[in-house]
């Protein structure tokens, strides 16, 4: 938090962000982040790990508190990476099944969405799974919220898109974009996530696997993510990682921009708005 708060300034108002949950810590930490970020001016979106909830009772207490206490509309459901449940959540349908968040007052549910594929699910259970939840959300008056992991290829993330928008489903998407970092500091955040870093793909996000000494900004991937989408994909926003930190992240927002817009003018797209960051 106290990153956040020293470069609140530099970020729009409004802007939502995400409070990881980690298992090194406990509610009470995760609810005074929500509290940090509402106070900030910004939108809470706290992730709720469903097999690492002990309890019904601990999951509502947990809910109530977000929404009281830092006006909390809007979470992140994920299964967890426990093998073994903790208490009766084995994975975040059971979560958006027990009622809790609606009656709680929260009004968006963000569910994953996986471009690169899944550790332990088939293409077809992907989608099964991914439109049962989002029916599930929207018949108990939320909105459902489609967040992808983190990539290095457009591409894929395009096609995937394609397919999302094929198959009828057209819930806004946030796309997950990694932040500058170091390069080997990025190699080693997708071997953790389990997010498909090869040789040939790292070269497409403009990553040499030579120069792991070097840094690399999501320039390459953003450029051409913009470039592939139409209307047709209808709402789609980036969700920056900011594995080399905030303060680096915000400056390749900011120089992203001032870069965007020139290249709009020379194009002869004369526009004072270039793609949004946010």
């Amino acid at each position: 938090m106290p990153a956040l708060c020293a470069e609140a300034a530099r970020m729009a108002q409004g802007t939502t962000i995400s409070i990881p949950y980690l298992p090194s810590e406990d509610d009470t930490a995760r609810l005074a982040a929500a509290r940090t970020v509402r106070e900030l001016g910004f939108e809470p979106m706290p992730h709720l790990s469903a097999r690492r909830i002990g309890s019904r009772a601990a999951l509502e207490h947990f809910i109530d508190r977000a929404v009281i206490d830092a006006g909390v509309e809007r979470c992140l459901v994920i299964a967890g990476d426990l093998s073994t449940p903790a208490g009766p959540f084995a994975d975040s349908a059971s979560i958006i099944e027990s009622g809790v968040l609606e009656r709680a007052g929260i009004k968006v549910v963000g569910v994953g969405g996986h471009p690169q594929g899944h550790p332990v699910m088939t293409s077809a259970d992907r989608w099964r799974v991914l439109e049962r939840k989002c029916q599930r959300i929207e018949a108990r008056g939320m909105a459902p919220l489609v967040i992808t992991q983190f990539a290095f290829d457009a591409d894929v993330v395009l096609t995937w898109l394609n397919e999302l928008r094929a198959r009828g489903i057209t819930h806004p998407v946030l796309v997950g974009i990694p932040g500058p970092a170091s390069v080997a500091r990025l190699v080693r955040y997708a071997a953790m996530c389990g997010v498909a870093a090869s040789t040939s793909m790292l070269s497409r996000y403009g990553i040499s696997i030579g120069r792991l000494l070097g840094t690399a900004g999501p320039d390459v991937f953003v450029d051409r993510l913009v470039d592939g989408l139409t209307e047709a994909h209808g709402q789609v926003s980036p969700h920056l990682f900011p594995f080399g930190g905030i303060a680096q992240s915000m400056e390749w927002v900011e120089h992203y921009r001032m870069r965007a817009g020139e290249l709009m003018v020379q194009d002869g797209r004369c526009s004072p708005h270039p793609p949004s960051l946010d």
